[in-house]
């Protein structure tokens, strides 16, 4: 018992190194953005600011004009995961409860797409959205995002919706149910978790999105904040400072919206992973 201990005393010991090596580099920008100027060039390396200060954050908001970006972004990440949630769900159902044999088939094929680097796919996709003319439209890039996300979103929820017993759905048939109670008022609840975690996913990996944003997206009212943020780096003296306020509006409510709902995601993905 005493070795046993030991053995779990060395283990806590090395993730909770490893987990302060992971984190240390977003809570030093964390902290850094709330320097000023000059502790920023002189001690960079300081975690404890002895000047504290918002002006940053102010200057990104307001006079940089971040909270249109971030509007933007929000609108663009929500049209996106409702619209691939809606369509995977109802694809992934039909998958599994009428084509359980070309299901298989499809999903892996349906993976295959994502073997294909973004970057290969850029100048078709930008050609295709140009002869739509929905180059510079919110439209547009929801449509690129889609592409992406609805196949992911189907092959995760394929694995959900197969873990609910089709003798629930027969006896709501008995009791005069149709397919679309059936599919609303009975399977959805049950795969709730599975909808919540496949949301989630899409929501992050939309607000996060760059290079398809930077290629589509040329109007600077029309951008999300990941290109927003981009367009700093072409001023002529890099302000570090509304560099790292930035990083952070950017990435904390990602941070904070995946920690509010970690059970959801961790149930629904033990749930899925059940047939």
């Amino acid at each position: 018992m005493k070795k046993q201990n030991i053995v779990y005393i060395a283990l806590y010991i090395v993730v909770s190194l490893l987990t302060v090596i992971a984190i240390f580099p977003f809570l030093w920008i964390i902290l850094s953005s709330f320097k000023s100027t000059n502790e920023l060039a002189h001690h960079p390396l300081a975690l404890l600011s002895k000047d504290f200060t918002i002006e940053y954050y102010r200057q990104v908001l307001f006079d940089l004009g971040f909270i249109k970006n971030i509007r933007n972004s929000l609108v663009i990440s929500l049209i996106a995961t409702l619209i691939s949630i809606v369509i995977s769900a109802l694809g992934a159902y039909g998958i599994v409860r009428f084509f359980p044999g070309f299901g298989k088939l499809m999903t892996r094929f349906l993976i295959t797409t994502y073997m294909f680097p973004p970057i290969l796919l850029a100048i078709p996709y930008t050609i295709v959205i140009v002869q739509l003319g929905l180059m510079n439209t919110w439209i547009g890039l929801v449509i690129t995002y889609l592409s992406f996300s609805i196949p992911y979103a189907v092959w995760m929820l394929i694995g959900f919706f197969s873990t609910v017993p089709i003798e629930i759905e027969e006896a709501a048939k008995v009791d005069g149910a149709n397919r679309l109670v059936i599919f609303s008022k009975i399977v959805l609840p049950i795969v709730m978790p599975g909808l919540v975690a496949t949301a989630v996913y899409t929501f992050i990996n939309t607000w996060n999105e760059f290079l398809f944003a930077l290629l589509l997206i040329n109007t600077t009212n029309k951008m999300p904040i990941s290109i927003a943020l981009y367009s700093l780096n072409g001023s002529e003296i890099l302000n570090w400072g509304q560099m790292l306020a930035a990083s952070v509006i950017i990435v904390l409510p990602s941070i904070v919206f995946f920690m509010l709902i970690q059970k959801k995601i961790s149930s629904g993905l033990s749930e899925g992973s059940v047939k």
